[in-house]
């Protein structure tokens, strides 16, 4: 089939770019002809909080990416949709993660279809975690020409329904296995200059008021965590103010402990931070899936997840880690029954089980279904 995704990818960073190349990269692998129609402006810099929106990284090998969209600005809509209906596609795939795409999205997929074409929304949120005047009218526009959805947590499926009654289904986030293989905990830690002796929780990705790091900082000033010897890697770029962690740090005294990697983490270097760590933790306040899950897996690493949205979904308590409410005290007490020996018999077992469910086969195959091709 020829088929299209819109949505981000290289130059642009981050997760939403890695799922849309890695999925491109397995619909080619099954024979699919696939261009991702990506954004030359996906953000107007005002409202975007990072530092950048772009890599430095060089584009993935194979992927025919045609940078093109402009969320802004309503003549690329026509042009970008007239270029997409030219090429007579079969199948147009969009993530859907903020309405903000809503005006964008929705116009260009009403204009790129020929009466042939499906469309598929691979749902992240079609409510937004941070909530603003015109979410629910910019969804409503953007889904009419949507003809089936996907969904990575039960909690998102339940969402859309209450949008429309068109095809939906729940298929679990797949595993993201694009960072390359783990090294030794030693060369890891040699890396960030950290020493292998130690026990090290990692909260990873960009941080966000809603991912809850206050919470797992809170929990770090816990006197069995201190007792325990217990440090904490923080590596991820600041989406919000810094100086709430900060103030933090400096209340408890967690200088010492906490180990800031504040930066934009490249691809080229997320295995160092998984492989020092010897436990993930996910302190979310509410979500609906997290990537971060599935790169533990790839790593194969346990993890402590609150039992908020989808997480719980897809960590089953003390089998590949540990389930926590949403409060300090929930979370240190996870983190110290991780540490118990034995905690988890044939933990590595059944990390491996749970790995091998979320294929990108699985994911895609999935896709097909609910779409009808």
């Amino acid at each position: 089939m020829k088929i299209a995704i819109l949505g981000s990818a290289h130059p642009l960073r981050g997760g939403l770019a890695a799922f849309n190349e890695r999925l491109a990269e397995e619909l080619q692998h099954m024979g699919h002809e696939v261009t991702i129609y990506s954004f030359s402006l996906q953000y107007p810099s005002f409202l975007f909080p990072g530092k950048t929106q772009y890599t430095d990284e060089p584009a993935p090998a194979g992927i025919k990416i045609r940078t093109i969209v402009n969320s802004i600005n309503p003549l690329n809509w026509f042009k970008v949709a007239a270029e997409m209906r030219k090429a007579k596609l079969d199948l147009i795939i969009v993530k859907y993660w903020l309405p903000f795409m809503g005006p964008a999205f929705g116009t260009i997929l009403r204009r790129a279809k020929n009466k042939n074409t499906r469309v598929l929304c691979i749902v992240d949120n079609i409510i937004p975690h941070e909530k603003r005047p015109g979410d629910k009218e910019f969804t409503n526009y953007f889904i009419k020409p949507v003809d089936a959805f996907i969904t990575m947590s039960k909690d998102v499926l339940k969402d859309v329904h209450t949008f429309t009654t068109r095809p939906a289904r729940f298929s679990p986030h797949p595993i993201y296995d694009s960072y390359g293989t783990s090294v030794s905990k030693e060369e890891a830690c040699q890396k960030l200059k950290l020493d292998s002796s130690k026990k090290y929780l990692l909260f990873f990705g960009f941080i966000r008021k809603y991912k809850g790091l206050d919470l797992l900082l809170e929990a770090m000033a816990d006197e069995r965590i201190r007792q325990a010897g217990i440090e904490l890697i923080v590596a991820g770029e600041h989406y919000d103010d810094a100086s709430i962690y900060d103030q933090i740090i400096a209340q408890h005294k967690l200088q010492s402990s906490v180990h800031l990697f504040t930066d934009f983490i490249p691809n080229s270097e997320v295995r160092y931070y998984f492989s020092a760590a010897d436990l993930v933790v996910q302190p979310y306040k509410h979500a609906t899936q997290s990537g971060i899950t599935q790169i533990a897996y790839s790593f194969e690493k346990p993890m402590v997840v609150t039992n908020v949205g989808g997480l719980a979904e897809v960590v089953p308590d003390a089998k590949v880690g540990f389930v926590a409410e949403p409060n300090p005290t929930d979370i240190a007490t996870a983190i110290l029954k991780f540490y118990q020996p034995n905690s988890i018999p044939n933990l590595h077992e059944h990390i491996i089980h749970e790995k091998n469910k979320y294929s990108w086969q699985t994911f895609v195959q999935a896709m097909m279904e609910t779409v009808g091709l």
